[in-house]
């Protein structure tokens, strides 16, 4: 006798194998539309982590951006303020007389009468 031989085995045909065939082709039909749910969830999850991924980085090297310029723009702050506090101590020196004729001296070599003027080279 062979180890393999083929059976002929008849179904039944009666109202129980006609429910679980019914009840089997259901879950797997079940099963198939949960495989298609899940895929579709996953697929827009991922369009979704994407796009909020690349929002992420661009507003990051935007902020990184501005805060460069910032800090460009406080130096240049910086700088104006001191260039303007020098500036208003200057325009409490020309009210003074005596510091506009040291400059007028120095600077247009215009004397006082009987005064001389020696212009001495400043040595390195």
């Amino acid at each position: 006798m062979n180890a393999i031989r083929k059976r002929n085995i008849s179904k039944l045909e009666n109202e129980y194998t006609q429910q679980s065939e019914k009840a089997g082709i259901a879950e797997k039909r079940k099963r198939k539309v949960l495989f298609r749910r899940l895929a579709v969830f996953f697929v827009l999850a991922t369009i979704i982590s994407a796009v909020m991924i690349s929002t992420f980085i661009s507003r990051t090297s935007a902020l990184e951006t501005k805060l460069d310029e910032k800090e460009r723009l406080e130096t240049e702050l910086a700088k104006l303020q001191k260039q303007q506090k020098h500036l208003e101590e200057e325009i409490v020196k020309l009210n003074d007389e005596e510091y506009i004729a040291k400059l007028a001296r120095r600077d247009y070599f215009l004397s006082q009468e009987g005064e001389i003027i020696f212009n001495i080279p400043e040595n390195d």
